[in-house]
């Protein structure tokens, strides 16, 4: 008998004489043996002459003859037979019987005393072959096997030490209870399948083939297989199994049919949905009773799903949950709808949502009212699923959801949602405020909700909600009160100039925790949404500290004391537009008083620096033009010193102040004045002017030009710029002209740098700078047309017949 590594034996390779002569058996009588098998005979027959044989052989060797055409002859004499009947050796075949349960039950008896712990190895193996022979041999061994109380013996036995004797036990379990239902109920009593499933993770793929292919005749066994669902891991080891491409092909298999069998029950079909095998549950939840689609759909509402799982649940069975929505009992909807919020949460699933006609059947029971009407908790998960649907990004203007063709930013839509806005509880405001947020986070949406906003007077309303108690409402309005403000900027400023309250809740909001949350960031962004010149506004901030938090969180983050989140750009975007609305109104005392004590301007160069923020960058710049345009104003000009008594006075030099801006002449500071001369604040704008953003190069530019106004020293400025190497760059803008408000601005710029009669001369054999100027000659407005003409004479390109008409008078 040839044994492999493993434990295994070739059942081909022995005899049944060898087989006995192995476990010293009784042995084989050559009249027991069939000279056609040559084994023994289980239904003896004889012949006319005397021969016996089995009698399928027999009847097989007749055959033959006959359809070879020949007569039937004796396969031992080979002669002819007058007769083919057969006659039964009874006589024989009770004397084999008795002599095979005489060997079974001694091979019986060798099993139960080598299948006991301390047994050898090879003691153990030599017996599980001998059940695995008895078993292969005759079906109705397998009930012998179980009536000795042999298979929990054989079960112990794979808790052995011995990988060999573990394999070979698993090889035959399985052929024990193979198409033997009794035997199967026997291998599942205790701990036994919990045991086999173990093995589905072991390091040896032959031992995890071994176990699958018997859990996998096990599950054809209807009653077990709650039982091998109920063992904690098997279906995520089967489901492991399956998705294994280094796994043995026959494994996979095996560990895929194994599954196919346990979802014949709906605990399983539960247990599989929880670890992604989605397919049962939707096919029980397609194909089930009225009850099972109910149970299915019901669970399918409670899963955690992977977005991909989510567009498969969509596109499976999202007709068939919308259709219940339409027409199903009240229980039957609420189970619907708590589905259809699970898999609506994800853009790709919430499309297809759409295409299955979701929308007027949501929309439908959200606002009716009277008998069919949903409770207040399934209007919640409605609202909810309409507020996924709504943030998917579908285009929500071409998708009809009432009986007129209407779609949710019709006019009469809105005015519903609002009207269910202010007259539900704060659980479904939330969800019906994040609807409106959704439609209001598109351009292409946000006009036509604005437009119904304003029309219903709701504005007050909404801004209301910013002192709600609960969090996530308040939150939300903040959202939407944000994505309004660009549209609605003075309506809200009006609101909330009158209400402190309200604004107060903002600045709480703000204030919360060290962090940049989202609503946070939304809250910062609405107060700089707001118009930025409106006095009575700013006042109003002043009162509230929103312009103190904001210089606290300023410096905060530039401390690093604030944690970063993905929310930081729009809260430093809104920090830096808040306290730039201050710049506006500067010709207010006490806004000037506080962006000098604050340092203001100081904020502002630092943020230049903010690389990747291009609207930070934008909005310091213009502040600082701002500031700087106050610096004349705030210059204080000293009274130059009385001169003194001297003899000589007619040939001594007046008396001089040092320490004077050369711009402003007089004592200027960035904190103080604003002047952009300190700080650094000329060669952070100046390395600004080459940046990608145009919006940017276009207000750097502006708060550059200030230092070449005509209220300062035009020369000195040019001074100041030709320090900063500031002049190259600002023939570069005039030369690239991106924008036409670039053009006028460098235009503006070259104009007055060219009042310095050396750079005047090195421009003029620029031809670049020539042709720009010609070009914003002929095709600017009249001011810019008016201004190249100027500059093109400094640069002799065009004559100038100021001196000659001066002569001439």
């Amino acid at each position: 008998m040839a044994e492999s590594w493993d434990g295994s034996y070739d059942q081909g390779s022995q005899s049944e004489e060898s087989f006995h002569e192995k476990y010293h058996l009784e042995p084989i009588y050559e009249a027991f043996v069939c000279p056609l098998t040559k084994q023994v005979m289980k239904d003896p027959v004889t012949l006319e002459n005397g021969q016996t044989f089995e009698r399928r052989a027999i009847e097989n060797w007749f055959k033959e003859c006959r359809d070879s055409g020949r007569r039937p002859i004796c396969p031992l004499t080979l002669k002819e037979l007058s007769t083919t009947e057969l006659n039964p050796s009874i006589a024989l075949r009770n004397t084999i019987e008795e002599w095979t349960a005489r060997n079974e039950a001694a091979q019986l008896d060798i099993a139960h005393r080598s299948l006991v712990p301390g047994s050898s190895e090879s003691n153990i193996l030599q017996a599980l072959d001998c059940i695995q022979h008895m078993c292969l041999k005759s079906r109705s061994n397998k009930h012998v096997v179980r009536n000795a109380d042999l298979i929990p013996k054989i079960a112990d036995m794979l808790k052995n030490s011995s990988r060999r004797v573990r394999f070979k036990t698993l090889e035959t379990l399985r052929i024990v209870v193979e198409d033997d239902t009794d035997n199967k109920a026997v291998v599942a009593e205790g701990d036994t399948i919990r045991t086999i499933v173990k093995f589905l993770s072991n390091d040896v793929s032959q031992e995890r083939e071994k176990a699958v292919s018997l859990l996998y005749e096990l599950s054809k066994s209807e009653s077990l297989c709650e039982k091998i669902g109920a063992v904690p891991g098997a279906i995520l080891l089967l489901v492991g199994m399956t998705s294994n491409h280094s796994e043995n092909v026959l494994a996979i298999e095996r560990a895929e049919k194994t599954l196919e069998n346990l979802e014949k029950c709906e605990k399983n079909v539960l247990q599989m949905a929880e670890i992604g095998r989605l397919q049962p549950l939707l096919t029980l939840l397609l194909e089930g009773s009225p009850e099972t689609q109910l149970s299915m759909a019901s669970y399918l509402g409670d899963l955690v799903l992977s977005n991909d799982v989510k567009v498969l649940v969509a596109t499976k069975v999202g007709s068939s949950l919308v259709d219940i929505m339409r027409s199903g009992t009240k229980q039957a909807r609420e189970v619907a709808l708590k589905a259809l919020n699970q898999i609506s949460s994800y853009e790709a699933s919430a499309h297809v949502l759409i295409e299955v006609g979701i929308l007027p059947p949501l929309v439908g029971d959200l606002f009716t009212v009277g008998a069919n009407q949903l409770s207040m908790k399934l209007k919640e998960v409605s609202a909810n699923v309409l507020a996924n649907i709504v943030s998917s990004g579908a285009n929500m203007e071409s998708i009809p959801v009432g009986p007129r063709n209407q779609t949710l930013v019709s006019e009469d839509i809105v005015h519903k949602l609002l009207h269910l806005i202010s007259n539900t509880g704060p659980a479904i405001e939330c969800k019906l405020l994040q609807v409106l947020v959704g439609l209001t986070s598109s351009s292409s949406t946000a006009l036509s909700v604005v437009a119904a906003v304003k029309s219903s007077g709701a504005a007050i309303s909404l801004i209301q909600f910013i002192e709600a108690p609960q969090r996530d409402l308040r939150v939300t309005s903040i959202k939407l009160l944000h994505n309004l403000s660009p549209y609605m900027g003075q309506e809200l400023a009006d609101a909330l100039r009158g209400s402190v309250g309200q604004l107060g809740s903002l600045i709480k909001v703000i204030e919360e925790d060290d962090g940049t949350s989202e609503d946070q960031a939304a809250a910062i962004s609405l107060l700089a949404d707001l118009p930025e010149r409106d006095l009575g506004l700013t006042r109003r901030f002043l009162e509230v500290g929103a312009f103190n938090l904001a210089v606290q969180r300023v410096y905060k983050i530039r401390h690093g004391e604030t944690r970063g989140s993905r929310f930081v750009a729009p809260y430093i975007e809104g920090l830096t537009r808040v306290l730039a609305r201050l710049t506006y109104v500067l010709a207010e005392r006490e806004v000037t008083i506080f962006a000098q004590e604050h340092y203001i301007a100081m904020i502002f160069v630092d943020h230049l620096c903010m690389n990747g923020l291009d609207n930070v960058q934008m909005v310091s710049a213009a502040a600082l033009e701002n500031l700087s345009r106050e610096s004349k104003r705030l210059t204080v000009v000293p009274d130059p010193p009385e001169p003194g008594f001297c003899l000589f006075s007619c040939f001594s030099k007046p008396p001089t102040i040092t320490g004077l801006c050369p711009v402003h002449h007089g004592m200027c500071s960035l904190k103080e004045t604003f002047c952009l001369l300190e700080g650094k604040a000329v060669g952070k704008l100046v390395g600004c002017l080459d940046h990608e953003n145009v919006k940017v190069v276009e207000a750097t530019l502006a708060a550059l030009c200030t230092l070449l106004d005509d209220e300062v020293d035009i020369e000195q400025g040019v001074n100041v710029l030709c320090e900063a190497d500031g002049i190259k760059p600002i023939l570069e803008i005039l030369l690239e002209n991106r924008s036409e408000v670039l053009r006028q601005r460098s235009v503006w710029a070259v104009e007055r740098i060219l009042r310095s009669e050396d750079i005047a001369f090195e421009v003029s054999g620029n031809q670049n700078v020539g042709t720009a100027l010609v070009e914003a000659y002929r095709h600017g407005d009249y001011r810019t047309k008016q201004v190249a003409e100027w500059a093109l004479k400094r640069i002799d390109k065009l004559p100038n017949f100021s001196g000659i008409f001066q002569k001439m008078g």
